[in-house]
């Protein structure tokens, strides 16, 4: 259906997708986060980058093979069949409209810091987050080339400054703050936590590939920007933590609330805090545009197949579904509105941990699908063939590894939040029992 429409976005508009859900509010703690890590945390950034790098070769490797929308949905699908597809989907659906809802509340944190009223005020700051919801629902219902162009708009807009902040820094360091970097113990454990940590960074890379219907030459267009997108991200990533790290004494790192407005505040004084503030502003914004683009572009994709309720699947006369984008939003609004309920906050954390578990589980899965591709693959040279196979495994093995980093009652609970669509598929397939040949 979404090849009835032109195809609007290009190389840039895919890489500002994925860098835009990468690049959101995770960025401007990770420095505090990383502080106890010491020189471990800068190593976690390159280890954590060439694992992120290899799950993203192999969903390249996938996006050359399998053109249609859906990302690692339809990746998954195409490896190990329907079921197995609609897991994923249904998974990684969830992630979104509740990843929707947290970086809401980010934004509407960092808008409360030039309208203070809103850190007073539970329903005014509510308010201010359904308006941004709403307005980026209707944006993204309006058209694709609207929604992307904004996308890609908003992703520089917080790339370029952020960049800039970590490239100034790094040549306005002061050296002896790197001698009081912290030395953790545990060697090895150490690395891996700090690993697992870094890696939350980098979720949101495998969003470049769920439009393939809205790109242009989608089997060359998607490998080049998701890869562009994650060598950018984790050199943007190393940078600022290495500048943070100089820029700023270890123990004045570890408990800011601000890393990077207190460096920015080391280097040009209060107003760099404005600054950060202002481009905090725009990655947030920026990140709930993309969770809300991929909240309708994904299930829509599964319900062309069968595979997902019909009304996700149809299109509006401009060529978006807008169903599924009113269903993704009413549902992030709740889980919005969850957050401002006395008691729930706790839980509702615990949810965001889960949207990440349930958001690699695919990606994991559409790796482990480019391994069973490459394995069948007569095309290419034996020697090519291997490096797939090593690179799909290589792949595989760091996202297993991420998961088990989330701890034990993340993966429970995500395992029983995947079992809870099983009812749902058994429900689908009744109404639909063809679904298991549709293509």
């Amino acid at each position: 259906m979404a090849a009835k429409h032109k195809r609007v976005m290009g190389f840039w508009r895919t890489w500002g997708l994925s860098v835009g859900m990468m690049v959101g509010s995770g960025v401007f703690l990770l420095p505090t986060v990383m502080a106890p890590y010491g020189r471990y945390a800068l190593f976690s950034w390159l280890i954590t980058g060439g694992g992120t790098i290899a799950m993203a070769l192999s969903l390249a490797y996938m996006a050359r093979r399998v053109t249609k929308s859906g990302g690692p949905y339809a990746y998954t699908r195409a490896g190990f069949g329907d079921f197995p597809g609609f897991l994923m989907a249904w998974g990684y659906w969830i992630s979104i409209w509740i990843a929707v809802a947290a970086v809401t509340i980010a934004f509407v944190g960092y808008l409360a810091e030039f309208i203070p009223i809103l850190s007073r005020s539970p329903n005014l700051s509510l308010g201010a987050g359904l308006s941004l919801i709403w307005v980026l629902v209707f944006l993204n219902c309006r058209s694709v080339n609207g929604s992307s162009a904004f996308q890609l708009a908003t992703s520089l807009a917080k790339f370029l400054p952020l960049l800039f902040l970590a490239l100034f820094g790094l040549v306005n360091v002061e050296s002896a703050n790197y001698a009081t970097m912290i030395e953790p113990e545990g060697g090895l454990s150490s690395l891996a936590a700090a690993s697992a940590l870094a890696m939350w960074a980098f979720i949101g890379f495998e969003v470049g590939t769920i439009p393939a219907g809205e790109i242009k030459d989608p089997a060359r267009t998607i490998p080049r920007a998701i890869l562009a997108a994650v060598l950018a991200v984790t050199v943007l990533y190393f940078s600022v933590t290495v500048a943070a790290f100089g820029l700023l004494p270890s123990d004045v790192l570890a408990v800011s609330t601000a890393p990077l407005a207190d460096a920015a505040g080391a280097l040009v004084g209060p107003v760099g805090g404005t600054i950060v503030a202002i481009v905090a502003l725009i990655a947030t914004g920026s990140g709930v545009n993309a969770n809300i683009f991929a909240v309708g572009h994904m299930p829509m994709a599964a319900a062309i197949d069968g595979l997902f309720p019909a009304g996700f699947g149809k299109l509006a006369p401009q060529g978006t579904p807008v169903f599924a984008f009113i269903i993704g939003g009413i549902l992030a609004s709740i889980a919005l509105a969850l957050n401002f309920v006395n008691g729930l906050i706790a839980a509702f954390e615990f949810l965001i941990l889960l949207s990440t578990i349930t958001a690699l589980v695919p990606v994991a899965f559409s790796v482990a699908a480019a391994w069973l591709f490459s394995l069948r693959d007569t095309d290419v040279s034996p020697a090519a063939r291997h490096r797939h196979n090593l690179v799909a495994l290589l792949g595989f093995g760091y996202a297993m590894w991420a998961i088990a980093g989330s701890g034990r009652d993340s993966v429970y609970w995500g395992f029983l939040l995947l079992l809870l669509g099983v009812p749902v598929y058994a429900w689908i397939v009744a109404k639909n029992p063809n679904a298991d040949i549709k293509e």
